[in-house]
């Protein structure tokens, strides 16, 4: 188990054993930022599940207990208390240290629930983490006797990080909590000086995750003048460490947003104005049309595409939180018919700007394939899009806009902006189409089908020039659609002809081709490798097993058997046959008939 251990946490044991009582005691060492990544991320933090982690310290520190003999008795509960004279082992630091780990998971488990902490909830998760400051700091203390210099160092910091921890999640004592965030970071720095390289990629690593929590005290101190945009992008980083405060972020967020949700009344659609009564509606609404906005400003452009897909997951959850809520508005509405109206073109709103936004995500998945499509692969493991990708994206667009348009059908009434809605619908499905058509061609030309994609090229190039005609018919004419169905319709001309091209090359060298293939047909093995076989050799004195430095096992005999040329049985011609006069020998046959048959003899 020590050896194991040993292993794990990657520190040096000396034996604490000692003769004599004036021998001086070794000091034990851990490596503790190493032990804490190594475990979190092994255990469930990579995916953000504390109660994976917590069950695993909760495990950790039955074995630990198992091996030290240091169990709290069998019936009864007695409590043993960790003391400085209990430590002659360096399993008993892991004991305290687990301890705080399990007690911070937990709180942090309570943190991440779906509607976030109650009040009773909050109060429980305040004793977890006070009970992860106790632990943390005993695992300090007893470091600073019984372990060396650069354990004790790391322990005073997890404490440090564990108590300023504590104060940030009770919203007071900021200055207490930035001089314990600041002492963590002042440690981690010093110690990544030194040491092998992995270990000062994690000091650094940590460095940067305690940044963010250092520079939110200075906010709320008043001493930094950090904007509400440059907190959301630091709460964008990942870890473990940066959890809470991004729980907290998104707290002050939901805050504000419940504060401005107040002014959103009503849900305003293609000249519909729907009222939003819930509050919970009004929040969901309002997230979305914030995440609308960072998808439509300035920055847009400059964020990867990657950013851009989890924008649209947090905004598609918005609006799907939001037609939740509607729908039980839409239960507990009784028969009350005008409120049932109201609810229901408020949830066919919501649902066509969710479908809009479907189809805007699945545009830019288009772009990332086509980027992707005649881009030379450097990396092997980088993978390269195939026409077949592109199709079905596009059968997927197309879906999503006869979704949007049987929605927008399905009222009696029918404004302008419905009629023009529908319009720019089925225009950008006819655009969907000579795409799909399109790619679908370049899938048949890759599979050497020269009839079949010379066919949908012309296809794909008809269906372009006719979305390319209704959208210039438009007065507020998309230009950069324009220019992809122009730029769409000359790659299909160019592309069927070469198609063309290339079938009447084809057709020409075939007979060429098969003539080339035939001549290489042979009844014999000649030309082809000689094998030899164990009844071949049935007179060499040679081993049947082969030779030893070929894998393969030895063959007995050519199965199926070998061609072979045989001589045919001779023709023979009688050629006296027509030379020979025979006699009549009509008087000898014998004469059939009946009586009838006598006249006419």
């Amino acid at each position: 188990m020590v050896k194991k251990e040993t292993e794990m946490s990657a520190m040096e044991i000396d034996d604490p054993k000692s003769g004599t009582s004036d021998q001086i005691l070794p000091k034990f060492s851990i490596n503790v930022l190493q032990l804490m990544k190594t475990s979190q991320a092994q255990h469930g933090l990579r995916h953000g599940d504390y109660a994976r982690y917590r069950r695993y310290c909760s495990a950790r520190l039955r074995r630990l207990y198992k091996s030290l003999k240091f169990t709290h008795g069998r019936g009864k509960y007695t409590k043993r208390a960790l003391l400085e004279s209990t430590v002659t082992d360096v399993r008993f630091l892991h004991v305290v240290f687990y301890m705080a780990e399990r007690a911070w998971s937990h709180a942090m488990e309570k943190r991440q629930l779906p509607d976030g902490p109650n009040a009773r909830q909050r109060i429980y998760l305040i004793g977890r983490l006070r009970k992860a400051v106790k632990w943390a700091s005993l695992f300090s203390s007893l470091s600073s006797i019984k372990a060396d210099s650069r354990t004790s160092l790391e322990a005073e910091a997890y404490a440090s990080y564990m108590k300023g921890t504590l104060l940030f999640e009770q919203d007071q004592n900021w200055e207490t909590a930035l001089a314990c965030f600041k002492n963590a970071r002042a440690v981690y720095e010093e110690i990544g000086k030194y040491g092998d390289l992995e270990n000062q990629v994690l000091c650094r690593e940590r460095v940067e995750e305690l940044e963010p929590s250092i520079r939110y005290c200075l906010h709320k101190i008043g001493k930094s003048n950090l904007q509400t945009s440059e907190l959301l992008q630091i709460g964008e980083m990942e870890g473990p460490a940066l959890d809470l405060f991004k729980a907290k972020i998104e707290a002050a967020m939901e805050e504000a947003r419940s504060q401005q949700a107040a002014s959103l009344t009503e849900f305003n659609w293609l000249g519909y104005r729907f009222p939003v009564s819930n509050p919970k509606t009004r929040v969901s609404i309002l997230k979305a049309q914030e995440l609308e906005k960072d998808l439509q400003g300035p920055i847009a452009e400059s964020l990867p595409a990657e950013k851009k897909l989890t924008i649209f997951d947090k905004l598609f959850t918005a609006y799907q939180d939001a037609r939740s809520t509607i729908r039980s508005d839409l239960v507990s509405a009784g028969n009350a018919e005008s409120v049932k109206d109201d609810l229901n073109g408020l949830d066919k709103a919501v649902g066509a700007v969710l479908g809009q936004k479907t189809i805007e995500r699945n545009q830019l998945l288009v772009k990332i394939a086509k980027s992707k499509l005649n881009r030379k692969r450097d990396d092997k493991s980088e993978k390269v899009t195939r026409p077949e990708e592109l199709v079905r994206l596009y059968d997927l667009l197309s879906q999503n806009v006869a979704d949007l348009s049987d929605l927008i059908n399905s009222g009696r009434d029918r404004k302008p902006e419905e009629i023009s809605f529908e319009e720019e619908c089925q225009r950008k499905s006819l655009a969907f189409r000579a795409e799909r058509c399109f790619y679908l061609a370049k899938s048949y030309s890759l599979a050497g089908k020269r009839v079949e994609a010379y066919a949908l090229y012309c296809r794909a190039r008809s269906l372009a020039e006719d979305a390319l005609v209704k959208f210039q018919s438009i007065a507020n004419k998309d230009e950069g659609t324009i220019q992809e169905l122009k730029t769409l319709s000359k790659e299909c001309r160019a592309n069927s002809c070469i198609e063309h091209a290339t079938g009447v090359m084809e057709e020409e060298k075939a007979p060429e081709n098969l003539s080339k293939k035939i001549s290489n047909i042979s009844l014999d093995d000649t030309g082809a490798k000689v094998e030899k076989y164990l009844l071949d050799k049935l007179d060499v004195y040679e081993s049947a097993a082969g030779d030893s430095n070929t894998k393969t096992a030895p063959k007995i005999e050519r199965f199926p058997p070998a061609f072979q040329s045989i001589s045919r049985n001779p023709v023979v011609l009688d050629l006296a046959y027509l030379c020979i006069d025979f006699p009549d020998i009509e008087k000898r046959t014998k004469k059939t008939g009946g009586f009838i048959s006598r006249f006419w003899k």
